[in-house]
Order: structure tokens, then sequence, then C-alpha cells
């Protein structure tokens, strides 16, 4: 054909080589473009006399020959296609023969769509084949990723280098939403499981994975080798999706064989419905219960299901429900068997990156004090909330508003502080409860225990899932930030205790961005130099800075005579907010 390029002579054809070597040989050139098109143009004697007819409307042979091509082409990517659906030993002896034929031109780009059709429909594609596709980058990325999957199996480092900026895109998506100053509408923990699956990235890798168990156990290591080496909880998130996904798929190849796929499934169901009824607890506890003798190692991915944020924060959400529906009903936490199923789920999840690190595949044993002592302390803290509560709404009496008031504010109880310091799954539940304080709008509330957060064992109360959460609900209370003992107990007692963490620095900037306004003059300008990025912070801190700079700048041109905005020019951080003006 005309205009093709190397490869036709591998199969017989004259092509470029051929014509170049008639040219430079010949006595006459025109006469050996003319036997070469005679020879090798569409041998079919009734076209030959319309061939003119087609020069005269100026229809250039390549173009004709091209168009011819493609028609044909199509015609016959359609009947491989159709020989790929035939039954395995006819489809694989018809395939393998036209592979051997076909695959020398390869390179001609024209025909290559050909070739790579018929091994997109070969299962199993000869060593020599996948060779020459890796060696060749131009070829390689021309692939089809059911070609490439064959390619992989054998190949960790190229597959490795396939999902790696998939993966870097998944974190930085996540971290988006956490960070996100201007979006409140998009809460980290709002979609729902089946829409977070949708997403590009889990969609990808399912399609690359495909039904190889080979790839999948890959993608696994990849994710268990990343969250040892960062601790970041949003490869354990990745670890569910995708298995969650291939379900949905129904790849029955992979979720037969993972052994973490009935709980994760029983699990997601529960966070789907919010809610984990007797059925499902008794299928969850019955699943860990079943780890045998030899199978520890399950518990590595189980852990690292747990761990994701949206399995902790169902959990923990879960337990802080049935705490309160105990006190409604006077009975006691150790007498719930969903509740201690769920501090159980808590302490293995919040355990992942021990347990993978070293290795020692044991259910971390849930400290019974915690049961018996901490949840009666926290408690006891809901309790005189609901006190609280039910005061403000009797007709006043000074005296005894007071003595209500007094009794059930002091600080928390010693144990509730002791267990926040030494237990995972205490700290957690604490900072549940200061997220229902905050959302509540309990003012009382969450200024006795804030505090004491400061101090959750291995500081995870500065984990960027709570500080969204908690910074997302602080804001939509704006009011509160202009009093004094208010700004102590968020600022100084709590965000200044991780504000050596760059991440913590974000968030604060995030929650100055909307309460600057509201705040005393003073507590503002000691706030804005504690946030004042350094050199070691990314350029996001800097951008986030400097914008709020602007910011305060503007207001301050607005209002020369306050040094922060009056209350009516405050806006609700659930309108619109508009981009700032760049600094002069």
């Amino acid at each position: 054909m005309s205009g093709s390029t190397g490869g036709l002579e591998d199969v017989g054809i004259p092509g470029q080589v051929f014509l170049r070597d008639a040219l430079t040989s010949c006595t006459d050139p025109l006469k050996a473009i003319e036997s070469f098109q005679m020879e090798n143009g569409i041998l079919l004697p009734s076209l030959r006399p319309m061939l003119p007819l087609l020069d005269l409307h100026d229809v250039r042979r390549l173009d004709f020959h091209n168009s011819v091509l493609e028609e044909l082409r199509e015609k016959l990517l359609s009947q491989i296609n159709e020989i790929g659906q035939k039954e395995p030993k006819e489809r694989d002896k018809k395939l393998k023969e036209l592979l051997a034929k076909s695959f020398p031109v390869i390179r001609v780009k024209s025909l290559r769509p050909v070739v790579m059709c018929i091994l997109r429909n070969t299962p199993h594609i000869d060593e020599k084949y996948l060779k020459v596709l890796v060696r060749d980058q131009e070829l390689y990325n021309d692939t089809d990723t059911e070609v490439k999957r064959q390619i992989w199996k054998d190949n960790q480092s190229l597959f490795g280098d396939e999902v790696s900026p998939l993966l870097s895109q998944y974190i930085r998506e996540k971290e988006k939403v956490l960070f996100d100053h201007e979006n409140l509408n998009s809460l980290f923990f709002s979609p729902s499981p089946k829409i977070r699956r949708q997403g590009e990235v889990v969609q990808k890798l399912a399609n690359m994975v495909g039904n190889s168990v080979r790839l999948y156990d890959m993608v696994l290591q990849f994710l268990r080798t990343l969250f040892l080496r960062t601790r970041n909880v949003h490869y354990c998130t990745l670890r569910a999706e995708l298995l969650m996904a291939l379900h949905d798929l129904e790849v029955q190849d992979i979720i037969s064989v993972d052994p973490c796929h009935k709980f994760t499934w029983c699990l997601d169901a529960c966070i789907r419905e919010k809610n984990v009824d007797i059925k499902r607890s008794r299928e969850l506890q019955g699943f860990l219960d079943s780890i045998k003798r030899g199978q520890e190692q399950v518990l590595g991915d189980l852990s690292m299901t747990l761990c994701d944020p949206y399995a902790v924060n169902f959990l923990a959400t879960s337990a802080m429900k049935i705490l309160t529906h105990l006190i409604n009903n006077d009975s006691m936490p150790r007498e719930n068997t969903i509740l201690i199923l769920l501090l159980r789920m808590l302490a293995l999840g919040l355990s992942a990156w021990q347990m993978i690190d070293s290795q020692e595949f044991r259910e971390p044993k849930l400290d019974s004090q915690v049961v018996t002592k901490f949840l009666p302390a926290l408690m006891s803290l809901m309790v005189d909330d609901q006190v609280r509560s039910l005061n403000s709404k009797l007709p006043p009496d000074e005296r005894e508003s007071a003595i209500t008031i007094i009794e059930h504010s002091g600080p928390p109880p010693d144990a509730c502080q002791a267990y926040v310091q030494e237990s995972s799954v205490a700290s957690i539940l604490a900072m549940y409860y200061t997220l229902h304080c905050a959302r509540t709008k309990d003012r009382v509330g969450l200024m006795r225990v804030l505090g004491t957060l400061a101090n959750c064992e291995n500081d995870r109360a500065f984990e960027d899932p709570f500080l969204h959460s908690l910074v997302s609900l602080l804001i939509n209370n704006p009011d509160e930030f202009s009093a004094e003992d208010y700004c102590t107990v968020i600022f100084d007692e709590f965000f200044f205790a991780g504000i050596a963490r760059e991440n913590v620095t974000r968030h604060l900037l995030k929650l100055l961005w909307y309460v600057h306004a509201k705040l005393p003059t003073n507590r503002l300008e000691t706030l804005v130099k504690a946030v004042h990025p350094t050199s070691q912070h990314n350029t996001d801190v800097h951008l986030l800075y400097e914008s709020l700079q602007a910011k305060l700048e503007a207001l301050q041109n607005d209002n020369p005579d306050d040094g922060f905005a009056k209350a009516e020019d405050f806006e609700s951080p659930l309108m619109s907010v508009p981009t700032p003006a760049p600094l002069a």
C-alpha cells in the first residue's frame, strides 16, 4: 500500500526499502513507479478502468488506497473480535496463526490496530511477542490494557511505574478535600462508599488489575509498603475501595480468593447504612473469631481495612450512639455486645501500622478498663451535657442554675484524662465526643474536653480527618470566638500544642480564614504570627497564608477604626467565598 512504512518486507510485501532500491538502480524512474503501482495496487481487473477517472477528479491514489485500507481494516477487526468470542480451542488456534503472520507488520502504523486487536483477543500471548512490546516504548504505549496485564504479571517494576502516578493522584485528591479552605459543602466523610469507589483512580486500578490475582496482589503489596513507609491512612482506604470496586464488577477470580472480602463487604454495607444491626454484628464477629492458627496474617489486611478513616469514623460514631442509648436506658457499657465488638474492631484498626511493621499478627487485647472505667467517665460527661441542656430550658432560677452549672461543668474525670493519654480506643472516643459537642454547639462540653485531646495517645487528635471535621464544625459557630476563654481552649490548649506539625498549621489557617472577623485584635495578631509559614512549609501553606493576609488587609481597609469586622460584616461560611485580592 502507498504510504506504508517498514515492516512489509518481513511478510514478503514490497515496501519502502524495495521501492528505494528499485528507484536507485533503474534507468527510467517513472516506468519503475508505474510498474510498482501495477504490481502492488489493488489487484482487481474491474477496478483498473476506474483509476484514471479518479485521477480526473483529483482523488490522489494515496487517499483512495487509504480509504480502501480503512474499510478493509474495520471489517478485519470485526472478524478478529468474532474469533475472540469462539470456543477456546478454535479461538486460540486461529489467533495464533493470525498473530504469527501479522506481527512482523506491527510497526506499520496503519496495520498496527489489526495486530493489537489479535493480541487483545489472545488470552496467553507468547513471551517472544511481549518482549518486543516492552522493548519499544511506542508499541508499549499503543498496547491495550488487556495485553499490558500479561506484560505486568512478570514485570513488577513496570507495573509499579504505571500504578505509582495513580496512587499519588489518589492521595492528592484526599488531601485536597481535607485541606480545601473554600469548599465547605464537600466534607471528607460525606460521600457514600458507592460514590467513593466510582472515583477515577479506583476505577482505573480496577481496570488495570482486571481479573488477575497476581496484579491484585501486587497492588496490595504496594499499598502495604506505602502505608508502612508513610503511615498515610488513605492507602488503607484505597485497599478497601479497590476490593469493593472489584466486588461491584463481580470479578470472582479475585473476590473469591481475598480472605478479607466477606468482612470488608459486610463492613461496607454497615457504613453505607450507617448502622450495625444484630445480624451484621454476628457476621463481623464470626469472621474475626474464625481466623485460625496459621492464618493470622489475614489480620494485617483486616487491620488496614479497619484503619481506613471512613471505617474509624463509622465505628466511633456508632459507639457514641450506643453510649447515648445506654445513658437513656440506665445500662452499662460492658453489657452491650455490639459496643464491645465496635471497640474490638477499633482497637484492631488503630494497631494496623504497628502490626504490619512488626509482622506480629495478633489481635490486640481490648483493655477491659476502657470499658469499665473510661466509658462510664465519658458517659458522666454526656450526662452533664444533658443536665445543662435541660436546665437551660427550665424557668429561670438563678441559685438553682448556678448550682447546676457548677456541678456539671468542672474538669473531666481523672479516668477520662488518663485513658485518653494511654489508649488509642479511648482517644478516638474522646475525639468523637468532642465533635458531638461542637456539632450541638455545646460550648461548655467542648471547652471541658478539647484541651485534654492535646495529650491523646500517639497524637491522634492532630490527624487530618479529625482536624478537618473539628474545624468544619467550629466555623459554623463563629460568634464564640469573640470570647477570650473560648479562644484560650481552642488555640492555646489545643491547636498550639500541635502547631509544630505542618498539617495542624494548615487546618488552623482554614479556621482563621472564616473566624478572623470575630477575633479580638490582640488574639488575631498572635495567631497570625503563630501560623506564619517557614521555608520548611510547602507551597500550599504559603499561598493560603498570603491569601489570608490579603483578606485581613482588605478587612482592615474597610474598617480602619476596628481591629476586626463588625458582626453584620461577617459572611456565613456556607456562602460562597470570593477569591481574595492579590497582595499589593
